[in-house]
Order: C-alpha cells, then structure tokens, then sequence
C-alpha cells in the first residue's frame, strides 16, 4: 500500500499530512502543522527574513523525520504566496534542500487553487452546483468557480491575512482609518472577480485554511447550536464577527472560542475579507471544510499511480482542460493539434519495445504535442525555442514544475535541431530523464512528418518490429495522397537510426 506525504509551506504556517492508499481510498495517518510566519517580513520588506527561515527550516527537520520513520514512498513539497513574492526564495530553497534533501517547488496561486479543488472534490460529496471554493492563507486568497469538477473560473488575489495585517493594522485594537484603507484596498481586488461569481450563481461556498475554521468556531457559539455539526457562517454573522472583533484587543481575542493565540493576531484582516467578499459576491455564506492544499497534493500522488480511480480521473480532466484553454490562448489550431496528439499516441504502444519509454511519457508527450505550435504566437522565427520557454512558464494546471519542463523539451527539437546534452532545455532537468526526453522527442517529430500536409492524408498509422527494423504502415485517408508525409519521414531517417540503432522504412497500406 503506498503511503504518501505533502508538506504545505504557507506564508503563515507550515503543514504535513500522510496518507496511504487502502484500496481506492486515502486513509491519513498522521498530520502536524505550525505557525513560522514565514511571509511576515516579505509583504514588509520583499525579503524572507533569517529568522522566520531558521524557524521553518527547524520544522521541516522534525517533519522530515517523521516521514522517514513512516517510510514514504513518495513526499511532495510546494511552497506558496511567501515565496512567490520572496526575492531571496532561492536562498531558502537550497537551505530546505540541504536540511532535507526535499526539492521544494513554489507553485503559482492558480496551481494552489486547482490541487485545493482537486483534494475537496476527490474528498466531498458536493450535492448542487456551481459550487465556489475560498481559500484565504497567509498571503493570499484562492477563489475558484467549479461546475461539476471541472473549474471554470479561478483567481489568486493578494489577500492574504498575514499580508494585509502587516500592511495595514498598525495598531491594536485597529484605528477606524487603517481598518477603512483596508476595506478599499480588499473591494479594489474583489471588484476582480465579483460580477463573475454573481453571474455564476454558485449553489455552494465552501472556505478552507485556519481563518475560516476560526470564523465557523465562532460563528457557532454565536448562534448557540450544539447539535449542529456543520461549520457555517453566514452572511450576516461574517460582518458581525469581523466588526466584533476589529473592536477587540489581542487579549481579548485570545479569549474567544475557536480562536487560537496566534490566529488572534491575524483574525481581524481574514474575517474582513470574508465579509467583504459574501457582501459583494452576493454571497448567503460559507461552510467551512478542514480539507486544503495538502490534501490535493496527496491526491494527486495518488492518481498519478492510478488513473483508473476517480481522482485520477479527475486529475486527468484538470489537465486536458488547461491544454485546451492554452491551445485557445495561444491560437493554436486544435484540429491540427488533436490530430498530432493522436498520431503520437499511435506511435506510442506499439513501439514501447523499442523507445523504453515509462507510460508518464505517453500523456507528457501527449501534451507536447498539443502544445509545441505555441511558440508561434510571439514570432514563427525561432518559434521552437519560444514553444521552449512559453511552455515551461506556463500555467499547465496539473502538471508539476518538472514534468512541464520536460513537456517543453520534448517540443523543443520539433524542428531542423536535434537536442544535445547541453543545451538548456536538457541541462534544466535531471540527467536521468535526458536520454527519455530526446527519444520522447523523436517519436513527436515522426509525428509531425506523419500530419506535415495539415490535410489528415493519413488516417492512421500501424508499426511493428520485422528483424530489428522498425516498420511503418501509413492508413491513408480515401483518395488522399501520403507523398509529402512519406518524404518527411525519409528526413528522419538517419536521425532515427541514431537514436534507436535501428532502421526506419515506411510503406503504404
């Protein structure tokens, strides 16, 4: 059973949770978490401070062991909001990589919001749709608009509780300005999303992280529910609690029921802004589930190993959705696309004993082939070295920063050159994927030779193995001629040969 751990390194706080696999089900087994504050001197001064790293290196010590001692067979670090802003974010990095050994990966705030979307459907039951997902961490807030699994609106605002407490509250309790600069710089940014989410109508609003568990805590006592096991707050009560509070020293805050001594120092800027975003969002209120980005990122583990459960269903849903909304992005012509897709898939199976190549390689080759036109959008001059850069950079939701870095060499050598162990889109991965990415990539330029007239002359293709020579037999579509696919293959020829030791020949059916 394989057992899994994420570790979620927020601008506020600092968590773990391991899960291992029990049939098609994740059972957690063990999940710690503390307050490092590791965002507090970035939204100051644009700089992780020495302490804050100190103290946050010191706790991934302790995880670390711990993850060891339940003998992981796979960890997954990411970093968010903090980092994304950090300019020393690379100092830090490579001190948790020689404490560790762990990679850390900072995700962007669209990737943090799919894998919160991706572990709360993989987890709950939603019962109605739209349904709207609220995320509000240290250092920013994650709205998403999903129907039925698939997110249709997403959005990372520069909201988070840590970040708007030190930019703005000064003072304690807060002095009516601070709290009213406050307020408009919040409707500034919630003015981004709110006529979408009005439009979208969600059915459900759902918050995750430690201010909404401290709002519905609160929320709770106000209304004076015991039986009642459902965290939620409504409208009504969230602008009650954000006023009560605002009027309330630390002291006092600490007191309050659900509201843990350090959370009571960063309350008053989280419940403003939940406040805020159900009154312009037209929103009737929340309810809150303990589930996050940690749990996303256990699923996605999961689903990696096996695609036929429904979050790796799920996960493959994520990803073809954001290599369709690229390929619109970028103008690319999808037919075109699907069609080099399908050819490469082709190419695939049947070869496997020849390529070597792990199954991964199939869906990231995939993805290059839907992709690898991009290049074209910023100039068709170098546009294969452009394809390079737009897909490594990009928003691939799913997809994790290595695994884009190899979908963008594999569309890299699309092209007259052919990849070598130095260049850049190689030197930029591990040496062990370098020999799978230059054969990953011979496979896409035979399939683009294959659908080089843009006419779909050829309707499939069979390979086989004959006496050490690789043979393959073009399908062509009724009364279509293959003569410019067929002279495009014989170019690849050598190349082939190169790579494969072994001869290439095509025939026609």
């Amino acid at each position: 059973m394989p057992t899994y751990a994420a570790v979620d390194i927020g601008s506020n706080s600092v968590r773990l949770k391991i899960a291992r696999s029990q049939g098609r089900r994740l059972q957690e087994i063990y999940e710690d978490r503390e307050v490092t504050r590791l965002g507090e001197a970035v939204f100051q001064s644009g700089f992780l401070s020495p302490k804050a790293m100190a103290d946050t290196i010191k706790v991934l010590r302790r995880f670390h062991r711990v993850v060891q001692k339940y003998g992981t067979d796979q960890v997954r670090v990411v970093a968010t909001s903090a980092l994304r802003d950090a300019r020393n974010s690379q100092a830090f990095i490579e001190w948790v990589h020689s404490a560790t050994g762990w990679r850390l990966e900072t995700i962007s705030g669209i990737e943090e919001a799919r894998l919160i979307h991706l572990g709360l459907v993989a987890n709950l039951r939603v019962h109605a749709w739209p349904a709207m997902l609220i995320d509000l961490g240290g250092g920013s807030c994650e709205v998403t608009i999903s129907d039925r699994g698939h997110i249709r609106e997403t959005v990372s605002l520069p909201l988070g509780a840590v970040r708007l407490t030190n930019e703005f509250l000064r003072h304690d309790p807060p002095r009516k300005s601070e709290l009213e600069s406050m307020r408009k710089f919040i409707n500034r940014e919630i003015r981004r999303v709110a006529h979408r989410v009005q439009a979208t109508g969600p059915k459900v609003v759902i918050a995750t992280s430690g201010t909404a568990a401290a709002l519905a805590a609160m929320a709770k006592s106000l209304v004076q529910d015991s039986r009642s096991k459902q965290l939620a707050v409504s409208r009504a009560n969230g602008v009650r609690l954000a006023k009560m509070l605002s009027r309330r020293a630390l002291p006092e805050r600490r007191k309050l029921p659900g509201l843990g001594p350090k959370r009571a120092e960063i309350i008053i800027a989280g419940a403003v802004v939940f406040a805020e975003l159900m009154q312009h969002c037209d929103l009737s209120g929340f309810r809150y589930s303990e589930l996050g980005l940690r749990d996303g990122l256990l699923v996605q583990m999961a689903a990696e190993r096996d695609r036929s459960t429904r979050p790796g269903k799920q996960l493959e849903s994520d990803r073809w959705d954001s290599l369709l909304a690229a390929g619109k992005h970028y103008r690319i012509d999808m037919v075109h696309a699907r069609r080099m897709r399908e050819i490469a898939t082709q190419l695939f199976a049947p070869l496997r004993t020849v390529h070597g190549l792990s199954p991964d390689y199939k869906e990231w080759l995939s993805a290059a082939a839907m992709l690898y036109e991009v290049g074209a959008f910023i100039n068709r001059f170098g546009r294969h070295r452009h394809a390079y850069y737009i897909i490594a950079n990009s928003e691939m939701l799913g997809f994790t920063l290595q695994q884009r870095r190899i979908v963008a060499a594999i569309a890299r050598y699309v092209g007259k050159s052919v990849p070598s162990a130095g260049e850049a889109p190689l030197k930029a991965l591990p040496v062990t994927e370098h020999s799978a990415v230059i054969r990953a990539s011979l496979l896409l330029r035979l399939a683009r030779a294959l659908t080089l007239g843009r006419r779909g002359a050829v309707e499939r293709v069979r390979s086989r193995v004959r006496d050490g020579e690789i043979v393959l037999t073009l399908v062509p579509r009724r009364r279509a001629s293959v003569d410019l696919e067929l002279w495009a293959v014989e170019k690849e020829r050598s190349y082939f040969r190169e790579v494969f030791g072994r001869e290439l020949s095509v025939t026609v059916a």
